[in-house]
């Protein structure tokens, strides 16, 4: 595979496929051929304005003429797409993007095609601080998982997985993850508003204080528990609010949040 004149096929212009193209219109070192299939005629070209990425409004065989194939479309969409595609795969990288869908049914959708890469990024991908876990099938060379990992390391950070399986406790974590933060955000903007400030304040005192937090997190290479102790005076104003947070079961209630999540993705992988 040349990675000097990288070719990268997107079917599907949704969100996640202008994530992956924004982090990859900053890798200086590798040459890209990007190219987009959408029916929506303003995502391409915008796709065609922004990162300079030819585009088709319907699927076609030349558009599979390339060394990487991203999967960027909704699961339900899936199956429809491997039987148009399958007859055409020569040894391509196929990745796919689609949640709850393992290798094994892509593979048997595409007609027993292995070389495949399945990726559960999240949102925050959109702004290159994005979460991603891959497996690869065992047919995926060396050369292009390394590929692969390069090519998300490019909108945040990459995870891998040697178990398939763990793909549905990941996007429990790191997939939800970011609804869990807004969440906590929407709470503490709520406290706010509840101790008498007006919605524009609260919205500043929430929102920012979990951005300066969350900064100072990534900044300092220390671990919650001991910055949260630096915060915690014995007596103190915060350790009372912790204590209520340890009193109404903080850690379990976030557990059993995340175990939900994992049996509502099992689930649907097996409806499809």
């Amino acid at each position: 595979m040349d990675t000097k004149a990288l070719r990268i096929t997107f079917i599907g212009g949704g969100n996640m496929a202008a994530a992956i193209m924004a982090g990859l219109s900053k890798l200086d070192s590798l040459a890209l051929q990007l190219h987009v299939v959408d029916r929506n005629l303003d995502k391409c070209q915008r796709f065609a304005g922004d990162y300079a990425a030819s585009y088709s409004l319907a699927l076609t065989p030349a558009d599979l003429a390339a060394d990487v194939i991203v999967l960027a479309i909704k699961p339900q969409q899936l199956q429809e797409v491997a039987a148009q595609i399958a007859p055409h795969l020569q040894g391509q990288l196929l990745i796919s993007v689609a949640a709850g869908v393992s290798t094994g049914k892509l593979s048997a959708w595409l007609s027993g095609y292995r070389q495949i890469v399945w990726v559960m990024p999240n949102t925050p991908a959109q702004v290159g601080a994005g979460v991603s876990g891959l497996y690869a099938t065992p047919q995926v060379s060396p050369e292009s998982r390394a590929l692969a990992g390069r090519l998300f390391d490019s909108v945040g950070v990459s995870v891998w997985l040697d178990d398939e399986a763990q793909m549905d406790k990941l996007t429990a974590i790191s997939g939800c993850g970011p609804a869990y933060v807004f969440y906590m955000v929407e709470a503490l903007e709520n406290a706010a508003r509840e101790l008498g400030f007006d919605a524009a304040t609260a919205a500043v005192l929430g929102g920012a204080t979990f951005a300066g937090a969350v900064k100072l997190l990534a900044s300092s290479g220390e671990a919650p528990a001991a910055l949260r102790a630096k915060v915690t005076s014995k007596k103190g104003v915060t350790e009372q609010g912790i204590l209520s947070m340890q009193a109404d079961d903080l850690f379990g209630l976030v557990s059993r949040a995340a175990q939900k999540a994992e049996a509502r993705s099992v689930e649907l992988g097996k409806s499809l």
